[in-house]
This record gives C-alpha cells, sequence and structure tokens, in this order.
C-alpha cells in the first residue's frame, strides 16, 4: 500500500493528507441547526465530509480520519466514521485510519482485523471499517505490534508507528535518554526500521513507517537520517506551528519520504478571511492547493 501511495503522490505533485477530524463545532452555521441527536449529527458529518471529498479527491492523494471524532457521537458517530472512510476510498483516494490503536496479542489481533483485515463468521470473512493505513503505538513493544504486521503483510497495508509525535508535551517521554545514550524516540525509531524491514516496497520505503510531527525539526531530521526506509506520516503543519520549512527534512532527495497531514487548516478553511466567501468545500479545495504549493516551494518536485 506504501508504494501506492508513492505513486498518487508524485501523480498529484502532493505529499498532503486531508484530516478529516469533523467535530460538530467545526459545521457551518446553518449546519447545526435543529440538531438534538447523535443520529441527526452524524448524518451532517457524513454530509460535510463526503462534500470535501468530492471536492478535493482530485488533488489530494490521502484522508486521515481520526476515529475519536466520531466516537463522541456513539454509534452513529462509527456510522459516519465507516461510511466516510468507504466513500474516499470509492474515490481513489487512500485512507489513513487515526485510531494509534495499542494493545498486546489476542486483543491487537482484533484491532488489526477491525482496520486492516477482516472478520471470520460462518464461512465469509468480512471488514468492518476497511482502511488502507492504520496509525498504532507502539509503546508496548513488539507484542502489541506483530499481530498488525501480520494483517499489512496479509491484505498489502500499511501501519504508522507513533515515535516523534508534534505534541508540545512529547518530549516529556520521547525526549528522555536512555542509558546506551539514545533518546526514547530514537530507540522507537530503531525498533519501526526492524519491524519494517521485511516489507520494504519498489520506492524503498516499508509498509511499517512513523509518525513524525513536523514541530520537531531537529529530531525529524535525525530520524531521516537515522531510517532511511522508513515513510513518514507528518502532524503538525498550519494549525499546531509545523511549517513547510520546518518539515522538509523528513523527505528525501527525489521529494518522498512522507504525507503531511492538515485537519483543522483544510476543514475549516472557510472561517479563513483568505476564502471568505466561499463555501466550506470550495475553500478546502483551494486551502488543500495552496498548502501543496506551500510544500512544492519547500520540498520541490516528487520523481521516482
Amino acid at each position: 500500500m506504501i508504494d501506492k501511495l508513492i505513486e498518487k503522490i508524485i501523480e498529484m505533485q502532493n505529499p498532503t493528507c486531508v484530516g478529516l477530524d469533523t467535530d460538530f463545532n467545526y459545521l457551518p452555521e446553518e449546519m447545526r441547526e435543529d440538531i438534538t441527536t447523535f443520529e441527526d449529527a452524524a448524518e451532517r458529518i457524513t454530509e460535510f465530509n463526503l462534500n470535501i471529498i468530492d471536492k478535493v479527491c482530485d488533488v489530494v492523494p490521502a484522508v486521515k480520519v481520526q476515529v475519536a471524532y466520531y466516537e463522541m457521537y456513539g454509534y452513529e458517530g462509527l456510522k459516519a466514521f465507516n461510511y466516510t472512510v468507504k466513500y474516499a476510498h470509492g474515490k481513489g483516494m487512500v485512507v489513513i485510519a487515526d485510531c494509534k490503536r495499542n494493545d498486546i496479542g489476542s486483543t491487537a489481533s482484533c484491532y488489526a482485523k477491525a482496520y486492516l483485515g477482516s472478520t471470520p463468521l460462518s464461512g465469509t470473512n468480512v471488514k468492518a471499517f476497511p482502511a488502507d493505513m492504520l496509525t498504532v503505538n507502539g509503546y508496548l513493544g513488539c507484542d502489541g505490534i506483530k499481530p498488525f504486521i501480520n494483517e499489512i503483510k496479509a491484505n498489502d497495508k500499511s501501519i504508522f508507528v507513533l515515535v516523534k509525535t508534534s505534541n508540545q508535551s512529547s518530549g516529556e517521554l520521547q525526549n528522555l535518554k536512555l542509558e546506551n545514550g539514545e533518546y526514547v524516540y530514537e530507540r522507537m525509531g530503531s525498533l519501526v526500521n526492524e519491524w519494517g524491514k521485511d516489507v520494504i516496497g519498489k520506492y524503498g520505503y516499508s509498509e511499517v513507517g512513523a509518525v513524525v510531527g513536523a514541530t520537531h525539526p531537529e529530531e525529524a531530521a535525525n530520524l531521516r537520517k537515522r531510517l532511511p526506509n522508513t515513510f513518514f506520516l507528518i502532524p503538525g503543519y498550519g494549525a499546531q506551528g509545523g511549517s513547510a520549512e520546518m518539515l522538509k527534512v523528513c523527505f528525501d532527495n527525489r521529494g518522498l519520504g512522507g504525507v503531511v497531514n492538515s485537519s483543522r487548516g483544510i476543514i475549516c478553511a472557510y472561517k479563513n478571511p483568505e476564502y471568505k466567501g466561499m463555501s466550506y468545500y470550495d475553500a478546502a479545495r483551494a486551502a488543500c492547493i495552496d498548502m501543496q504549493q506551500d510544500l512544492a516551494n519547500s520540498i520541490g518536485k516528487m520523481s521516482r
């Protein structure tokens, strides 16, 4: 699956990902009127998502759907999550389920089946949330990662393991120094490299990727040197303070190596004075194109 994402990035000359972290309060006021049930809220959120997907699917290769923004609306919210995942997939986009799943043994296997594989029933297997890629938390060690690797090998899928996250307090743990002189995030990066060494695609990148925040360019540059075969999912651009100049260290000399996520900067673009007067979906498209150009100015052309 990592090769498919890279090919779409090269084709579109756009290493970006739209984060559908769709809080009900992000919707335009007229879409929030007279909504008093989770069912109604989920319907409006789904409508909002689908209109944005329709407007950006020809210029953006991927979407990242953050499950927490749907879980808070209960069962109806998960229906919206599922429909959004399937709709984006049907539009030809690579779909990243941002769930940060983390457990061991049979429980991790259940998570892996839910998002990357299928669930066995009587004589058949049914897919629950058919994403292409999944974010996972590797800080339980290899016991919590092996079930996901089994599923990506069986189903041509990918995972992104949390390594150096974009939040301000990430250094409280991730930048602690171990007895051997390594930082915790460096050790996690080494584990990611080991876990993914047998699933490297034709562009030299593994199906086991890393989440590396744009807001920590020094650590990102360090990880890029240490992990030449690891593809990065890069959060933190835009609303969190990360810039194109800060994150260009995540990319190789072909302009490859990562996909940059923007959530509020895209789905809430209609609130930005720069896009005043546009519908939320037209503003989202305009913001995607502006982001593409911003990244191109720093990263350059993407090539095979």
